[in-house]
């Protein structure tokens, strides 16, 4: 069956563009012009990705991707002019899986496609049935339900993924290119600013204090260490 993708962008040209490679690497393209549109085609269609245009008229790609992870953790991809960080961290805050900058090379924008499908398989392959529990966390694998202290909280795919890989490998140094492999992908090697803040947002989110942290655990210059045995985080 192929892999079905939402496309999104009040360019019309850009839209049958898109939907031309698409179709041409195998994939089945559905187009939106606008993001009320594009939200009822995500929630028909149960597509295997979608790719969003952040300035739209009616509901830009913020609102709408907001939207779209209210309901699912499908991943996105945001395509925009908006190529500053602060644009960029905003994307990643909201749960965006990557985030391509126009004028688009779309050599760049399939290899980047390719990635997130291949990044969303793999964690739905390596999903367990079974629950882990550490400490004042406990994770359903197979639901993507986390629960701090006996309440759930909500995490955006990409904090799963993160906390994700530091869990299952409980008491080892994870390092930062590993975290950043893991959870966006190779073309992000390098770059520790993406770890650095989800690892703030998670410390948000389950320590009991995040100044403080007791789960995650730095290793400087290194990366990060999940314990649940030890009461305070290295310095």
């Amino acid at each position: 069956m192929k892999e079905r993708v939402v496309v999104i962008d009040d360019d019309i040209e850009f839209l049958e563009l898109i939907r031309t490679w698409l179709e041409n690497a195998g994939y089945e393209a559905l187009t939106a012009e606008n993001g009320i549109e594009g939200l009822r085609r995500v929630y028909s269609s149960h597509p295997n990705l979608v790719l969003l245009d952040g300035n739209m008229p009616r509901m830009d790609g913020w609102e709408l991707c907001r939207r779209i992870r209210d309901m699912t953790d499908i991943p996105i991809i945001m395509v925009t002019i908006n190529g500053q960080t602060r644009d960029l961290l905003k994307g990643f805050d909201l749960g965006v899986d990557d985030y391509v900058t126009k004028p688009v090379d779309l050599n760049e924008l399939m290899a980047r496609i390719r990635a997130v499908l291949r990044r969303s398989q793999s964690t739905t392959r390596d999903e367990e049935s079974s629950v882990f529990h550490g400490g004042d966390l406990v994770i359903d694998w197979k639901s993507h339900q986390i629960y701090v202290r006996g309440k759930q909280v909500k995490l955006s795919p990409t904090e799963f993924r993160v906390l994700s890989c530091l869990t299952k490998n409980q008491g080892w140094v994870v390092t930062h290119n590993q975290l950043l492999q893991k959870a966006w992908g190779a073309d992000y090697i390098g770059d520790k600013s993406f770890v650095k803040l989800y690892v703030r947002y998670l410390r948000q989110k389950i320590e009991r204090d995040p100044h403080k942290p007791e789960l995650i655990l730095t290793e400087r210059g290194v990366g990060y260490r999940f314990s649940i045995q030890e009461k305070h985080a290295k310095a």
